[in-house]
């Protein structure tokens, strides 16, 4: 096993999973917090969502990511029954520390103890209808590294027992994540890393420890997908319609910010080139940029899911491209 054009390990693990993985973010629904922001990025339909999953498998996506909180477990839950006897086919990651109630789909807090580590894997193992979680990650971002250090520990508890092969950090603090990177079973880093916004710090670290760098928003926020237009507004379900601070790219009530979009539109040749969709383009300059990345790009239908799993057939981009996103974004 080895990294190829299809395939990445996961770390120093030794699981290989496709070399795309599927966020399944956008597959919980709405839900929100306890003032009411969107949480989700709109309505689903979940039973198009089960079919997305399937055809991202029969396309070879192997690797699957949620969390327990996304759409208050109800991400967790149709991706357990989409999956349902191919489980044993694929890797599932999954996270924990948010609270929520699943009857009203709000979110009310996080809880770094050790006790509800267990507590949130026991439950989330219940909702995906499995006996283990292939990567099990810690969804407090800016946590306290001194309780980290415990919930590092407490993970190797759970590895020795079966109940977890590998965990990580959702982080894009460096630092953060070098406090995980310290266990024997710490595999990856799950952290933002698009076109649009790179982590040179992420990506020194997982090569320096031999961690996988698991990449949200690789697709900022579907800024790189070609379908935001500035004045288009977003559905009030959608978190992009009422950003939160960590959230740049979009601005509250009018949609996409035209700044980013004029960066996006300056990288669209380079991107589409080779036949290239723009999304694709992007996931390609992922690749490109480390030997360590998945990225994870969300879904919501068959189509995004068949067009996110066909960059995989056109791989990275090439260095002399690489080298000219950098020139036109002036890194």
């Amino acid at each position: 096993m080895g990294t190829t054009a299809h395939t990445r390990v996961l770390g120093r693990s030794g699981i290989e999973v496709s070399a795309l993985g599927f966020g399944c973010w956008a597959i919980g629904g709405e839900w929100q917090d306890t003032g009411g922001q969107p949480l989700g990025w709109g309505r689903v339909d979940d039973e198009e969502s089960v079919r997305a999953v399937r055809r991202a498998f029969d396309l070879g996506v192997t690797f699957f990511d949620t969390a327990d909180t996304y759409g208050a477990g109800h991400s967790e839950r149709v991706l357990g029954r989409a999956l349902g006897k191919r489980r044993d086919e694929v890797v599932i990651a999954t996270k924990w520390g948010n609270l929520f109630d699943e009857g009203t789909r709000t979110a009310y807090g996080v809880d770094d103890s050790p006790e509800h580590a267990r507590r949130a894997l026991t439950a989330s193992l219940q909702r995906l209808g499995t006996d283990r979680i292939d990567l099990y990650q810690l969804h407090i971002a800016d946590g306290d590294m001194e309780r980290a250090a415990q919930l590092r520990d407490i993970c190797e508890e759970f590895v020795r027992e079966g109940l977890i092969r590998g965990y990580a950090w959702s982080t894009d603090d460096p630092e953060r994540a070098a406090v995980f990177a310290r266990g024997a079973h710490c595999t990856a880093v799950q952290h933002r890393l698009n076109v649009l916004q790179d982590a040179p710090g992420i990506l020194a670290l997982c090569a320096e420890a031999g961690l996988a760098s698991v990449n949200r928003s690789p697709l900022a926020m579907g800024l790189l997908t070609g379908k935001q237009a500035p004045g288009r507004t977003l559905a009030a379900g959608d978190i992009r319609s009422a950003p939160p601070a960590w959230l740049p790219g979009f601005t509250a009530a009018a949609g996409a910010d035209p700044a980013w979009l004029r960066r996006v539109e300056a990288l669209r040749e380079i991107l589409t080139a080779e036949g290239r969709t723009l999304a694709q383009g992007a996931l390609a300059w992922i690749w490109a940029r480390s030997p360590h990345t998945v990225p994870i790009p969300g879904f919501r239908t068959v189509a995004q899911a068949e067009e996110n799993a066909g960059a995989m057939a056109k791989g990275p981009l090439s260095a002399g491209q690489l080298a000219e996103v950098e020139q036109v974004l002036g890194r």
